[in-house]
């Protein structure tokens, strides 16, 4: 669909063929926790506690309402299956914050373990990871990934004929490093001369994909398509080569042509303010209400999400909270009005216990439908220079004035709301503490693939 040469995803190809792929899609923050805080809340991640990733300022605030208490208000029965990265700590937990299912591991990553909260189960790993389960781990067979959907599958299994509408939020650790993939995915690329590293990031793409056809497949299988809106994106831009990577570090073709990550011909990676550290697939599909191969123009924003989805549940979204818009009437009506208005994006990562007002006017971007500021630096009219070639700073003095006044007053209204940049470490890992407390009680049981 976004032309990598390299790797091959006919079933999400088929998904954006099916319905409707953003092609300005900025449903992401810059890295993982902030994205997943963008989403929940309709608001910046910065202004409801969690601009960072590791230390205890990449938690949810408690006071906002995440969007899965919303359906669940409505009716709804959710599930939350993968990486969840927004506070390991009993109350931020999913089964605190809406879901009704939860089917997670801990931490940023499948294995990570930082000097605070922040870490998975002791010892985890991608291939037979532990898994917490509504609140107590298993221990699972098999890959992550195939893992996840199986287990997102069999709940719909279990779900769907229910009374209730049933949200279920699958959110792989894939493509995250380490890269590693299943031997039948990163062979392909192995032998196409790519270095270990990248076989394997661009394996667990592939893997990814051949795991979204099963579940269109049984969605098919099961009826279901025709009342069920399907939903792809990724957290972040590119992870892993791109540009600026020698292509001496990816391998060459058996003809000893280089090979170079993909990255759609944008700047910046993840982590990046610049269009490719923020800039996803976006694909929603929704049969007989829908048509198929639509591309939607509009600038979509991570903020969005949250009142486009309560928008498709017949739910008001807290006015007094959510700071997107509903993406419902681009998606209906390719005409529909879509005033301009300006994204913002701030790279955070300041240490924990600094003061981020020095940050303010660092690794920040600013966004509207045609021009992206970057830091204070540089200007870019993304119409006419998609790869961000040429600075027209001193061509729009004004645009780049009013975005920084725009931004300006953005950092001052959300300041105040970053409420945990002076917490304290917590001196325990709770997923490790809670994980010994299980072993000396009984220890960790095999899951029970519903599957089987």
């Amino acid at each position: 669909t976004n032309g990598n040469p390299y790797v091959k995803t006919p079933h999400l190809d088929r998904l954006a063929a099916e319905g409707c792929n953003f092609k300005n899609a900025f449903t992401v923050s810059g890295v993982c926790s902030p994205s997943r805080a963008d989403f929940f809340s309709g608001k910046y991640a910065h202004q409801c506690g969690a601009p960072q990733i590791i230390w205890d300022n990449h938690t949810f605030r408690m006071n906002e309402t995440p969007f899965p208490a919303l359906l669940h208000e409505e009716g709804y029965y959710s599930a939350h299956i993968g990486k969840w990265h927004l506070g390991d700590e009993e109350p931020s937990q999913p089964h605190r914050r809406g879901f009704d299912e939860t089917f997670i591991h801990g931490a940023g990553g499948i294995g990570q373990a930082y000097d605070c909260s922040c870490a998975d189960a002791p010892g985890n790993k991608y291939f037979d990871p532990v898994i917490r389960q509504n609140g107590s781990f298993v221990k699972t067979e098999g890959f992550c990934t195939d893992i996840f959907f199986r287990a997102a599958v069999g709940w719909i299994h279990k779900t769907k004929d229910h009374q209730s509408p049933f949200f279920a939020y699958i959110a792989t650790n894939a493509p995250h490093g380490p890269f590693i993939a299943p031997p039948k995915n990163r062979q392909r690329f192995t032998d196409l001369s790519f270095s270990e590293r990248h076989a394997g990031y661009y394996g667990m793409i592939e893997n990814i994909d051949e795991n979204i056809g099963r579940l269109l497949d049984q969605l098919a299988q099961w009826k279901l398509l025709d009342e069920t809106v399907i939903i792809f994106m990724s957290d972040n831009g590119m992870a892993s080569g791109g540009s600026g990577i020698p292509s001496e570090k990816l391998g060459a073709l058996a003809d000893g042509t280089p090979l170079r990550c993909f990255n759609a011909g944008m700047k910046g990676l993840k982590g990046s303010t610049d269009e490719g550290g923020v800039r996803v697939p976006f694909f929603i599909r929704w049969d007989g209400h829908i048509g198929p191969d639509r591309d939607i123009d509009v600038v979509a924003g991570h903020i969005d999400l949250f009142p486009t989805i309560a928008a498709l549940a017949g739910a008001n979204a807290p006015a007094d909270q959510v700071e997107g818009r509903s993406l419902l009437g681009p998606i209906e009506n390719q005409q529909a009005a879509w005033p301009d208005r300006y994204l913002f994006t701030h790279k955070g990562r300041w240490g924990t216990g600094e003061n981020p007002d020095r940050h303010q006017w660092q690794d920040f971007a600013v966004r509207d439908g045609r021009f992206r500021l970057v830091d204070n630096k540089a200007l870019f009219d993304m119409q006419q220079d998609p790869n961000q070639r040429n600075n027209v700073l001193e061509q729009y003095p004004k645009v780049a004035a009013q975005m920084r006044d725009a931004y300006d007053r953005w950092w001052k209204k959300t300041r105040p709301l970053m409420v945990n940049e002076q917490a304290a470490l917590s001196p325990t890992r709770p997923f490790h503490e809670l994980y010994k407390q299980q072993e000396l009680a009984g220890g960790i049981p095999a899951w029970q693939d519903p599957l089987r």
